[in-house]
C-alpha cells in the first residue's frame, strides 16, 4: 500500500520552480563563502610563513561545495519525504542522522577524489585519502552543515505561498501530508478503499492516502455515483464492466481498467439495482 502522499500530487508537493529559487540562493551564498574561506586561508598561511598559491585554497573550498551542492537535491527530497516536523520525531532524527553519515562519507571520499583529479591535470600532487584519514574532524562539520540545511529548507517550504486548485475545474480534494498538500480533483478518483485511519484514493496508475473515514468519503462523493459494494470499499458506477456472483454470495466486479474488486454479499442486491448489470 501506498504510503502518504508518495504517489500524485501538485507539482508544489514534489519541488518546483521553488526549491529551484532555494537551490540558487544557497549556491551564491555558498560560493561567497567559498571565496572569502580561501582568501582567509591564503592569507593564514602566508602569516604562518607557508605561503601557497590561491588557486590551492579555492580547490580545497570548491571541491566541498561542489560535492555538497551534487547531495543537496537528495536531501531535499528526503526531507520532504521525512519531514522533521512529522511526528514520531525519533522516527525523522532517525532517518536524518543516517544520511547525515552518509552523505559526509560520500561528501569527504568525493572532495578528495575531485581534488586529486583536479591537481593531476596541474601537474602536481595530492592525496585522495587525505580527508577521508581526518573525517572525525569533517564529520563533525558535516553534521552542522546538514542539520543547518535541512533546517532552512523545512523554514523555505513553511515560508513558501501555497499554490490554490483552480476552482474553475471540478470538487477538488485537499490531502494534506505533513508540510505538502495534493489536490485531487473528485472526477479523477476511480475507486476507494479504507485503510486504518486514513481511505486511498485510486486514480489512473496512481494513488494518495487521505486522512478520512470511508463514511466521510462516502458522503463526499455521493453526487459522483460511486456505490459501495463493501464495507471497506466504494467504486464508481462508470468503472463497473462486469459483475460475478460466488456461491457464498459475495462477488467480483470486473473494472473497465481490467482490475477487479471484491465486493461483500451484503452490497450485492443494492449494487445490481443501481448498476443495473446481469
Amino acid at each position: 500500500m501506498a504510503s502518504p502522499g508518495t504517489n500524485g500530487g501538485s507539482p508544489w508537493s514534489g519541488g518546483g520552480r521553488g526549491d529551484g529559487l532555494f537551490l540558487a540562493i544557497g549556491a551564491v551564498f555558498v560560493t561567497v563563502l567559498a571565496l572569502v574561506n580561501a582568501l582567509s586561508v591564503t592569507d593564514e598561511m602566508a602569516e604562518a610563513g607557508a605561503p601557497v598559491p590561491f588557486w590551492e585554497p579555492m580547490v580545497w573550498e570548491g571541491s566541498s561545495v561542489v560535492m555538497l551542492a551534487l547531495f543537496a537535491p537528495a536531501i531535499m527530497a528526503l526531507t520532504r519525504r521525512v519531514w522533521p516536523l512529522d511526528r514520531p520525531w525519533t522516527r525523522a532524527l532517525a532517518v536524518h542522522g543516517v544520511a547525515a553519515v552518509v552523505v559526509s562519507f560520500l561528501h569527504v571520499v568525493g572532495m578528495g577524489a575531485l581534488r586529486w583529479a583536479i591537481y593531476e591535470a596541474v601537474d602536481q600532487a595530492y592525496d585522495p585519502l587525505g580527508p577521508l584519514r581526518n573525517w572525525d574532524y569533517e564529520l563533525r562539520k558535516d553534521l552542522v552543515i546538514y542539520a543547518g540545511f535541512v533546517g532552512l529548507y523545512v523554514i523555505w517550504r513553511r515560508l513558501r505561498p501555497h499554490p490554490e486548485p483552480d476552482l474553475s475545474t471540478p470538487e477538488v480534494l485537499e490531502v494534506r501530508d505533513g508540510a505538502r498538500r495534493h489536490f485531487v480533483p473528485l472526477a479523477d478518483v476511480l475507486w476507494v478503499e479504507a485503510a486504518g485511519n486514513y481511505v486511498e484514493l485510486h486514480r489512473h496508475g496512481a494513488s494518495v492516502l487521505h486522512r478520512a473515514s470511508l463514511a466521510q468519503m462516502e458522503a463526499k462523493l455521493a453526487r459522483e455515483d460511486f456505490l459501495r459494494i463493501h464495507r471497506s470499499r466504494l467504486v464508481r458506477r462508470s468503472m463497473i464492466a462486469a459483475v460475478e456472483s460466488k456461491p457464498s454470495g459475495d462477488f467480483i466486479v470486473r473494472l473497465a481498467d481490467r482490475g477487479e474488486l471484491a465486493g461483500s454479499r451484503r452490497y450485492r442486491a443494492p449494487l445490481l439495482d443501481r448498476a443495473q448489470l446481469d
